[in-house]
């Protein structure tokens, strides 16, 4: 047994913490969706808090069982894979026609219509992005190592995951006076295409290599 304050669950958390960063400090799918959330001033909130719970849901669903999951499902992984590469490359596809077709500032500073719509698509980038699911996978294999402290682990990346979060919403406020002009709007959303269609691409090379 341990308690909050014990070297176990203080090396564990901090270990966690430490994956946590290295997994999810990255300006993939997810982070380039709060991003612009976050310029757009559109529901920010829910999304950052609807990632925030799907985070911490499978983060300690990965340590309980998330792998042994997979192992009864096979054919799971696969399925969310080619779901992922086709919900990446239709959102790369949007971003690229916004930054081609640009438009008067009203256009470009077109966000997610609703809050709905905002939360399918914090979910759509959380549990359809295949990185996700393989980032769970490793937080479950690595948790285990510190058998009885895997739940202080797991603690751990879930701060790392709530901080990269307030990171990424604190940013977005303080970049939004850069955005007040179109062409900004035109590029970032250049750049949010590049990063889409090429982790479609990478995903999806690279499971056809693997099954070639």
């Amino acid at each position: 047994m341990f308690t909050l304050a014990s070297p176990a669950f203080l090396t564990a958390w901090a270990s966690g913490t430490a994956t946590g960063l290295g997994l999810f400090a990255v300006v993939g799918a997810q982070s380039a969706f709060v991003l612009r959330q976050g310029l757009m001033r559109a529901h920010l909130f829910t999304v950052l808090l609807t990632c925030a719970l799907i985070d911490a849901v499978f983060i300690f669903g990965s340590v309980w069982g998330l792998q042994r999951l997979t192992e009864i499902i096979p054919g799971l992984t696969q399925a969310i894979l080619w779901f992922g590469v086709t919900f990446l490359a239709w959102y790369g596809l949007q971003s690229a026609r916004r930054a081609w077709r640009g438009g008067p500032l009203a256009h470009c500073r077109e966000a997610v219509p609703s809050r709905r719509a905002a939360l399918l698509g914090a979910v759509g980038f959380s549990l359809l992005n295949p990185h996700f699911w393989l980032d769970m996978v490793v937080v479950g294999s690595l948790a285990h190592g510190f058998a009885d402290a895997r739940i202080a682990f797991a603690a751990g990346v879930l701060t790392a995951s709530v901080m990269w979060l307030a990171v990424l919403g604190v940013g977005s406020r303080l970049f939004a006076p850069f955005f007040t002009d179109a062409r900004a709007w035109r590029v970032l959303d250049g750049l949010i295409a590049v990063v889409m269609l090429l982790l479609a691409w990478s995903l999806a090379t690279g499971d056809l290599a693997q099954a070639g």
